[in-house]
């Protein structure tokens, strides 16, 4: 019987995108020998092409329309049993290191008197989870709701510079006369990140949780890895950045017909940036390298983490779920990013191994 499950989530990963998943060239061998380990769903789909609606209703096991978290910033309602609040009675401590895009019912929580900051409030306004390392990402200069992390406290302490060290360090690349290249721009894709590769946001999330499992002890937990990546911005430290090319850039899967009088909806996210952008053959070529060198900075961290369990002795006892909490269009029906319904958008790598004597005979299905 397992005592542990380890929880993976990417965001932003395709269906596709993994060699066990028939993806041609990408290099993907630790996912790929869990696949081997346990069962792979090869028709799993997320309820919501968005990140924060999606991962509430994994964490709920509910519609959107239920849990009331329609979109990314809009909250969870008080109220909604998570998974922590399921595992908790059990005596599992469930625990988040990486992203969910919580977003808390303040309202709520202040009608029924709760303190987000303690007890129940605050596993309440964190979706369930005990926080030991919440790190959602970025964004860009200016915004009011850059959020301030750990992860900024660790550049700095490794000797990163400037007003925000992932801007100009883990999401910038540099120019030929030392000028910082922001990570936003697409046209800088291609580009190694400036940061040293073990700095980076992937391999930072793998040593945290890491330092969670460490001092545990004998309890069983639930430690939910959540890593911001392969999802944009698409830029990706060495040597992972010219790992790929246009060579291993798979034919995209569009057609004219469907840029002839399309529902308006449809026009409207063809006519976005993303959407035009990605129309660009040149584009894709530079872009979708990079994303594939993120998912292989990925695959190198399952790794680490898949031998630390077996040095320390728990790999017997830990069952291992990887997935993500949605797709990528990546150029496909004219389309970038995600948010409508097509299958690069809503389908998503799911990988249950349980190292149980009972799930022998599913093993490798």
């Amino acid at each position: 019987m397992t005592k542990n499950c380890l929880f993976i989530m990417c965001d932003q990963l395709r269906f596709d995108y993994l060699g066990c998943a028939g993806h041609p060239s990408i290099r993907t061998p630790n996912i790929d020998a869990l696949a081997q380990r346990g069962v792979r769903f090869d028709r799993a789909y997320v309820q919501s092409p968005v990140c924060g609606p999606s991962r509430m209703s994994t964490y709920t096991g509910r519609y959107v329309r239920s849990h009331g978290a329609s979109f990314n910033g809009v909250p969870l309602r008080v109220g909604e049993m998570t998974i922590g609040d399921h595992l908790r009675p059990l005596g599992v401590q469930t625990v988040l290191c990486g992203k969910t895009h919580m977003a808390a019912d303040t309202e709520g929580l202040a009608r029924l008197g709760l303190d987000a900051a303690n007890g129940i409030g605050a596993l309440t306004a964190e979706c369930g989870f005990e926080v030991w390392d919440r790190w959602d990402g970025m964004v860009a200069y200016g915004k009011p709701d850059a959020q301030t992390s750990a992860y900024e406290a660790y550049l700095r302490s490794k000797g990163y510079d400037g007003d925000s060290p992932w801007h100009d360090w883990a999401n910038a690349a540099e120019g030929d006369d030392g000028e910082i290249l922001t990570g936003w721009f697409l046209s800088h894709a291609a580009k190694p990140a400036r940061v040293r590769e073990e700095d980076s946001e992937t391999p930072y999330t793998t040593s945290r949780a890491i330092d969670f499992i460490k001092q545990s002890g004998d309890a069983p937990w639930c430690l939910h890895i959540s890593y911001i990546k392969p999802h944009w911005p698409y830029i990706v430290p060495a040597p992972y950045h010219d790992m790929y090319g246009p060579q291993d850039v798979i034919p995209v899967l569009r057609s004219e017909v469907e840029l002839q009088d399309p529902n308006p909806v449809l026009k409207a996210f063809q006519d976005r940036r993303y959407g035009k952008t990605f129309s660009d053959p040149a584009v894709r070529d530079a872009v979708i390298p990079a994303y594939m060198g993120l998912i292989t900075q990925i695959d190198d961290q399952i790794g680490r983490l898949m031998g630390f369990l077996d040095d320390a002795g728990l790999a017997k006892d830990t069952m291992i779920v990887f997935t993500s909490d949605h797709g990528d269009y990546l150029g496909d029906h004219w389309l970038g990013d995600k948010e409508l319904f097509h299958e690069q958008s809503v389908r998503i790598p799911l990988i249950i191994a349980d190292p149980s004597p009972q799930a022998d005979s599913t093993r490798g299905t």
